[in-house]
């Protein structure tokens, strides 16, 4: 283990995003996120990048779009309803098959809502929020060191895929400060060669680089049948999740991010009290690991899906489950932030009534 240091977690993506080669960013402020382009502002000027405050959340998704084009290493971050501004971008990049990085650091909604935390965008992230059928990866770190680890390995799969990544993270993580070890950047993949970008064609033959396809059978149908294939490729290939006491236990609590940190300290108090509870917690939520869920409802006699908002990652864990156990939901949105306590009274609530249908009394 090396030195480790204090930060927040906004600074924290963003030095993980300069180790790892970013040397352009656009973004445009908006809490909880401002840490990340005013921590940029500083760092990509060192480091021999670029910086740019965009006149807009349209206008950055833009500049990424050719940053990408150009073979650069990217960023972007915003917050729910600049990100709800870069939908557009996304689906025009994601169509392009360029890589960038983007990150959301969720604050409440609909609308403009509150700063407070939240993870309301859930479906805006993994079912793509833009027009089309286009996907994007999704990554939910639960802390600050695993910010910097998956923000690292995110630029490489966005490269390895030729595909854009998301971070979502939350108001919580977002400033929440820990101690963090800064470790050096390893390539995780064997990074393919960049034969897509636009970088002058002085001695090789013009490229095109395009997300307008007119003919619909063998243009716009058969990129469409590309992209497909590419997302089954990555769905088998990039599905990650932690399981914590998940062997035995009868309820097993389904979280991501920031709940799963609380739920995993309600789980331990649970398990004081004599209830055999365990985590499942996503670590991509695109690709969502299906299988791991499965699996655990097989042992499970229940799960208790907690997220803050009123019910959207549940329908992910409803169909990886497919009936094999009851799952049960606590959550609601607006800036609403679990306990440990909270969830912990959901759990005996449901562990009574188990007991009790068990007895016959019911």
């Amino acid at each position: 283990m090396g030195e480790k240091i204090l930060l927040k977690g906004n600074e924290v993506m963003c030095e993980a995003a300069v180790q790892a080669g970013c040397r352009f960013f656009a973004g445009y402020p908006i809490t909880p996120q401002n840490e990340v382009p005013e921590y940029m502002s500083k760092r990509m000027p060192q480091v021999g990048g670029i910086f740019v405050q965009a006149e807009s959340e349209l206008a950055a998704i833009n500049m990424v779009f050719g940053a990408s084009l150009s073979g650069a290493r990217c960023m972007t971050s915003s917050s729910s309803p600049g990100i709800s501004l870069k939908q557009e971008g996304i689906s025009y990049i994601a169509a392009a098959e360029l890589p960038c990085l983007i990150a959301n650091i969720q604050r409440g909604g609909p609308g403009l809502g509150n700063i407070r935390a939240s993870q309301a965008d859930y479906f805006q992230a993994v079912k793509g929020g833009g027009h089309g059928d286009y996907r994007v990866i999704v990554l939910a770190p639960a802390s600050v060191q695993e910010i910097y680890t998956l923000t690292m390995n995110a630029f490489d799969w966005a490269d390895y895929y030729r595909n854009p990544v998301m971070i979502l993270g939350d108001g919580i993580s977002g400033q929440m400060a820990e101690p963090v070890e800064i470790l050096p950047y390893e390539p995780i993949v064997d990074l393919p060669a960049k034969d897509y970008i636009l970088d002058g064609c002085a001695g090789r033959k013009p490229r095109v680089v395009k997300t307008l396809v007119l003919r619909p059978t063998d243009g716009l149908v058969t990129h469409n049948e590309h992209l497909q294939g590419k997302y089954k490729r990555i769905e088998a290939e990039l599905s990650l999740c932690e399981e914590y006491e998940t062997a035995d236990a009868e309820i097993v609590i389904a979280a991501y991010g920031i709940t799963a940190r609380i739920a995993k300290g309600a789980a331990r108090l649970a398990r004081k009290k004599g209830i055999a509870v365990g985590l499942i917690r996503p670590i991509t939520l695109w690709p969502f690991p299906s299988d791991a869920f499965a699996a655990v409802a097989k042992t499970a006699g229940q799960i208790l899906t907690v997220e803050m908002s009123h019910g959207q990652f549940v329908e992910d864990v409803k169909l990886a489950v497919n009936g094999g156990c009851p799952v049960r939901f606590l959550g609601k949105g607006g800036g609403w932030y679990p306990t440990e306590d909270t969830i912990l009274e959901k759990i005996e609530s449901m562990a009574a009534a188990s007991a009790t249908i068990a007895k016959g009394e019911l």
